[in-house]
């Protein structure tokens, strides 16, 4: 038992399947920013300039990011590139439409999205402190 720190991992596959659980929704949404830019485009504010550039920055900052941490390549490097993504992204599209978005059912969905947001932004600021090793005392 670790008795000087309160980070020790018993299994390295648990810090695997972290790994795999927490990147898998950047992955995914990574790939549909190339697949489906309409989609995306029309999920961000009229007012935001240059919408389909934002669309595929974002989508290369998801899978550089997720692969960093996948692969515990830099990953804290890569937990900041999450939330570089995140912060601006559920701000500008599920914070606005939990408040704008004339349907009471859409406003309780985006608040859903929204702290799902706020909640993976807190992981990954985790990541950016502790990493991911599977060792206890490596980055």
């Amino acid at each position: 038992m670790n008795t000087t720190n309160d980070l020790h991992i018993d299994h390295p596959a648990i810090a695997v399947a972290g790994r795999v659980l927490f990147t898998l929704i950047f992955f995914l949404s990574g790939i549909t920013h190339f697949t489906d830019i309409d989609g995306y485009v029309a999920l961000m504010p009229e007012a935001i300039p240059g919408r389909i550039f934002w669309v595929l920055i974002s989508g290369v900052v998801e899978l550089v990011g997720a692969t960093m941490i996948l692969l515990n390549r830099w990953p804290r490097l890569g937990a900041w590139l999450i939330v570089l993504f995140l912060i601006p992204v559920t701000i500008t599209v599920h914070g606005v439409d939990m408040v704008a978005n004339p349907d009471e059912r859409m406003r309780q969905i985006q608040l859903s999205f929204f702290l799902k947001g706020l909640t993976m932004t807190g992981a990954a600021l985790l990541i950016t402190q502790l990493g991911v090793s599977a060792k206890p005392g490596q980055p």
